[in-house]
């Protein structure tokens, strides 16, 4: 019996390598984790990130079917039936070309830097500080 335990792994750090080559080189982003994958982020809102073995990117409304029919792209589901209506999914697997996805990028990058910035939210006390109080 063949094993493909490991196939996944190969295949979601080809992505993440992948990722790091797609967000942009700009001072306003801010990179970490959403659901446990790499993620970028402006003014706080998530504009790309990884899921699985999904690219999702933060895409205006009006250019929702324009990108649904270039990149192949589909309404992103975190959980079935869960649709983050701002975000689409394209499978990993078999992106499209940098030439073709950073135009979208940028486009997604502009949308959520629109959107007003997020209040931080004061990091919670440690176990060891809160048993100090």
């Amino acid at each position: 019996m063949v094993s493909t335990a490991g196939v996944g792994f190969l295949c979601v750090m080809s992505l993440m390598e992948r990722f790091d080559t797609l967000v942009p080189h700009d001072a306003r982003v801010q990179r970490r984790k959403m659901f446990g994958y790499p993620a970028a982020f402006v003014n706080g809102h998530l504009f790309v990130g990884l899921h699985e073995s999904n690219l999702i990117l933060r895409v205006a409304p009006n250019d929702r079917a324009a990108v649904a029919a270039e990149l192949d792209a589909r309404t992103f589901e975190p959980m079935p039936g869960r649709a983050m209506h701002d975000f689409v999914a394209l499978d990993g697997t078999c992106l499209p070309p940098q030439t073709r996805l950073a135009p979208w990028i940028e486009k997604s990058l502009a949308y959520a830097a629109e959107k007003p910035a997020k209040a931080t939210k004061p990091m919670k006390a440690t176990r060891n500080e809160r048993s100090r109080a």
